[in-house]
């Protein structure tokens, strides 16, 4: 199986359980990893033969536009679309990091890593 990935995504979004978090919304970071059968890409060199990763960035923008209490509600969002929109993606995992999350303490991110599979 061959893979594409999509690095750190910046997004600016409103997801948590505190109303504050969802009114005033905060920094995030996705990460998206799929498997999926490229060799036929790689002679047709044709984008309907392949996962397009644009598709994928606009799934992930579209999701993360969708207020949220809980980060894997939002990644279990982004891996369905993913598997709906792109019949070729075998298996993935997508990651959803708020930055500098309103906890107490220093801490940068928080993160969900979410694996699905067709």
């Amino acid at each position: 199986m061959d893979t594409i990935a999509l690095n750190n995504i910046k997004l600016y979004a409103h997801h948590g359980c505190l109303e504050e978090e969802t009114r005033i919304g905060s920094d995030y970071r996705v990460d998206v990893v799929v498997k999926a059968d490229l060799r036929k890409p790689g002679f047709t060199d044709s984008l309907k033969d392949t996962a397009d990763y644009v598709l994928i960035n606009r799934i992930v923008k579209e999701e993360m536009k969708i207020p949220s209490k809980l980060l894997e509600h939002v990644a279990r969002r982004i891996a369905d679309r993913i598997l709906k929109e792109i019949s070729l993606v075998v298996k993935g995992k997508v990651r959803v990091a708020k930055i500098n999350p309103p906890i107490r303490g220093d801490v940068s991110s928080v993160s969900v890593s979410y694996s699905f599979i067709r």
